[in-house]
């Protein structure tokens, strides 16, 4: 067989790699790298179906594959992702940590996204309707929802340290490095509720997490109609609505940076 017709399944290899590579930081509280691992993975997700459609070496085999690859990429991972966020709230709010202890299945809501990834994955391999379009939010949409989550709460940027608190050094775990203070006297981490912005009091809140949860699982296994980012060619006339879709996309990236990627979803 030919080394060509490997190429696509190694792209969707790579991203199955970064998906379990990210579950692993993930259970680490390290939701840094995840999201690291994530975008790298949409990279790959990208390219596998590209490159299949212009060497003309499109495979059963292949679609089955990515599949299962977007399953646990963009589908376990998120879940995962979510779960932290939830579980380790008490890490921003003073006062989470007694909703966790009085009711302690609550984290387990994340494990819906991974479920209803599943349902929409195998809607879509045996529903005719999604050759060209999607019917319902793709899985990758949503985990780059989840995913820009992290980004948002732990931005130094807008949360510079303040006198007589030391600030963790990056890529140490966002959840239990990046997210937290601590006070030099006693070392122990100080809340992000001391020393709040916009995107921490809003996702960081577990009430606002376990809906975001709810709501993008059903969006999932919607009937939502919407256009698909695959590029059969560049020209103007076949991809309109796509090119116009990712110059609004750098557009808003350059304005509200991590902030912009829940709007180019909603956008989308």
């Amino acid at each position: 067989m030919a080394i060509k017709n490997h190429i696509p399944n190694s792209l969707t290899c790579a991203n199955l790699l970064c998906g379990c590579i990210g579950i692993k930081f993930a259970y680490e509280g390290n939701l840094l790298w995840s999201v690291y691992l994530i975008g790298a993975a949409l990279v790959f997700d990208f390219f596998d179906g590209f490159v299949a459609r212009l060497l003309k070496v499109s495979s059963p085999i292949g679609k089955d594959l990515d599949s299962l690859a977007d399953m646990v990429t963009f589908g376990v991972l998120p879940g995962v992702i979510m779960y932290q966020l939830i579980f380790k709230a008490d890490c921003f709010h003073p006062g989470w940590h007694t909703v966790i202890n009085n009711k302690p299945l609550l984290p387990y809501i994340a494990f819906m996204i991974p479920v209803f990834s599943a349902l929409r994955l195998a809607k879509f391999n045996n529903d005719p309707r999604q050759t060209d379009s999607f019917i319902g939010v793709p899985t990758p949409a949503v985990t780059m929802f989840i995913a820009s989550i992290p980004l948002m709460i732990s931005d130094p940027l807008v949360r510079p340290p303040q006198q007589g608190w030391t600030f963790y050094p990056p890529l140490s775990g966002v959840l239990d490095t990046l997210s937290v203070f601590s006070d030099t006297q006693t070392g122990l981490p100080i809340p992000l509720g001391h020393a709040p912005n916009f995107t921490d009091q809003i996702f960081s809140n577990i009430y606002v997490l376990i809906a975001i949860t709810i709501v993008v699982s059903f969006l999932l296994v919607s009937e939502l109609p919407l256009f698909a980012l695959k590029f059969k060619n560049f020209s103007w006339a076949d991809n309109k609505i796509r090119f116009v879709f990712l110059i609004c996309c750098v557009v808003l990236m350059i304005i509200f940076k991590f902030a912009a990627i829940p709007l180019i979803i909603i956008l989308y």
